[in-house]
């Protein structure tokens, strides 16, 4: 019976494995003649009774194939393609193309401006003494030539005598202001007290400098207006006793700056010029994590300009006063000669990082300072226009919010009591030294005028010259106007700039300028959204017109819409 049985096991076997694979021939019949049968189903592998799945197996694959070997040769040996995002890496390279033309092209802009600043400057110690004995001449001997005309005085003249008379009568008040008094007072202070005066002392000088032009031009304005409109001002004696009290002020004011700076150099641990030059770093927090447009940084680049002139200034007064307490002695100039190098370097490399990282952030390219050397160029070629409406230094104050006025009140202080001129031998150098000053005024104005009307060719600005002086309208000028007159050759712009401005009628409607200050800074019109990019040209041209029309932006250094 176990020989029975054991052979009919083996039968029993062998039927089953013919019938499986009977079954295994026809579902391979099956899907191979119609392909309408099921698929067929996954062969297992049977271990222990058990049939392991595809995704066990998968699983136990792939770790047999994680190993520290194969981590390291993968990390090792991967690699990627940069091209796949090529926009992105080639602005990633224009960006440290911008940040490496700011140094150039920011300080072209900065040392045009400072020529500018200087030459303003210079006006008033050369050119306006002669001007002003000029018009008081024709006003003393305008009874021997009779009343040809109906003013007695043309308006720039009687704004000569003006400025003259300020700057006579705060000279002489100035002398009642004791400098070696405010100096011992100024020293005898603790380093933090001399670091938060000095900051408060900057933003004095900046609010200063935008509410005194306003006064200033009040004044002129007040002094020249046409008899036969009606007066709606409080009187040309109220307006000079604030202008000279404004002048008086101020120039008690960068004296104040000029004390505490010559503090700073002669304190025996330079401690306080430490602050007060890392005063400089702090500006570069307060700027360059703001937005800022095409705009603004044109309001900050002009700060900037201005501020640094007016640091020049406060250091050769610095150096007059130390050199007249050392008795002239040259080899003290050469003591001095570091700290004024750390002064200035300290602004220059301020300067360029915080303009370097605002045109990072903001998306400016570095042509935009190209665009700013043109407006300040406008400025001075259109003040030489027969159109013209100001002065030259005039309009230099309201760009930059430099007046020349207080400063160079300060300066004939500090010269006169520092200098003692006694014998002919020291007029007779004082004449020449006031000669040369009028020949490096005259030098400097030619090659301004010069490269003023180069850089205003280059940007293409010729046609604005000889538009009419904006009027006093509360709106923006339409841009859809035509100028009726639109002389392109180069004779024609140089015939201009040199000849004088032309008298208006009497009864002309006097044109008034419109300070940007009453109006949004460069806010974009209606039509000028629509303009598609068939039309970029027009805009270019629309964001320089924007660019002349900013003004007096010394309101604490940044306006920001």
């Amino acid at each position: 019976m176990a020989g029975v049985g054991d052979a009919a096991a083996p039968r029993e076997g062998g039927a089953d494995g013919a019938e499986r694979d009977g079954r295994a021939e026809a579902e391979q019949l099956g899907g191979g003649g119609g392909g309408h049968g099921p698929p067929p189903a996954p062969q297992h592998t049977e271990t222990l009774g058990f049939y392991e799945s595809d995704r066990r197996r998968e699983r136990r694959r792939s770790r047999a194939e994680l190993s520290l070997f194969r981590f390291l040769s993968a990390e090792l040996t991967r690699g990627y393609f940069l091209e796949h995002n090529e926009a992105k890496y080639t602005e990633r390279r224009e960006r440290v193309y911008t940040c490496m033309r700011i140094p150039r092209e920011l300080e072209k802009l900065m040392v045009f401006g400072i020529f500018l600043c200087l030459d303003a400057f210079l006006y008033v110690f050369t050119l306006l003494p002669v001007r002003v004995f000029l018009a008081l001449f024709r006003l003393f001997t305008l009874p021997c030539y009779g009343l040809r005309d109906r003013r007695v005085l043309q308006p720039a003249q009687v704004c000569d005598i003006l400025k003259g008379v300020i700057l006579v009568i705060c000279y002489f008040m100035m002398h009642y202001v004791d400098y070696s008094m405010m100096y011992h007072l100024i020293r005898g202070q603790s380093v933090i007290k001399l670091y938060i005066i000095y900051n408060m002392l900057e933003v004095a000088d900046r609010l200063f400098s935008s509410f005194g032009q306003d006064i200033l031009d009040a004044l002129y304005w007040t002094a020249t207006e046409p008899k036969e409109r009606r007066r709606a001002h409080i009187g040309v004696a109220p307006h000079f006793f604030m202008a000279v009290l404004y002048v008086f002020l101020h120039a008690i004011l960068i004296m104040v700056q000029a004390t505490t700076l010559n503090v700073a150099f002669n304190s025996h641990n330079k401690s306080l010029l430490t602050i007060m030059m890392s005063n400089n770093f702090v500006e570069i927090k307060g700027s360059v994590f703001k937005k800022f447009e095409k705009n603004n940084l044109f309001q900050m680049s002009n700060s900037d300009i201005k501020e640094r002139f007016t640091n020049y200034v406060l250091l050769l007064i610095v150096c007059l006063r130390n050199m007249e307490q050392f008795s002239w002695n040259p080899d003290h100039l050469w003591v001095l000669f570091p700290d004024v190098c750390m002064v200035v370097a300290s602004e220059i490399a301020v300067d360029i990082v915080k303009h370097a990282f605002i045109t990072k952030f903001n998306d400016i390219t570095a042509d935009v300072y190209s665009e700013y050397r043109a407006s300040l160029a406008f400025d001075l070629v259109s003040s030489r226009q027969k159109n013209a409406y100001t002065d030259y230094s005039d309009s230099v104050a309201r760009r930059m919010g430099f007046i020349p006025l207080p400063l160079a009140v300060l300066l004939i202080r500090v010269v006169t009591s520092s200098i003692k001129v006694q014998g002919i031998l020291s007029y007779a150098c004082v004449i020449l030294f006031y000669l040369g000053l009028i020949s490096l005024k005259v030098l400097n104005s030619i090659v301004l005028l010069g490269k003023s009307c180069q850089y205003v060719k280059e940007a293409k600005m010729e046609e604005k010259l000889f538009n009419p002086p904006p009027a006093s309208a509360p709106s923006k000028p339409s841009s859809k106007s035509q100028n009726k007159c639109k002389p392109s050759q180069e004779e024609t712009l140089s015939a201009s700039v040199t000849s004088q401005p032309s008298h208006q009628k009497e009864n002309a409607i006097p044109l008034l300028v419109t300070s940007s200050s009453d109006q949004l800074l460069t806010t974009p019109d209606g039509d000028e959204k629509d303009i598609t990019q068939e039309n970029s040209e027009l805009k270019h041209r629309s964001s320089k017109k924007d660019l002349l029309e900013i003004d007096r932006f010394t309101i604490c250094g940044n306006r920001i819409d």
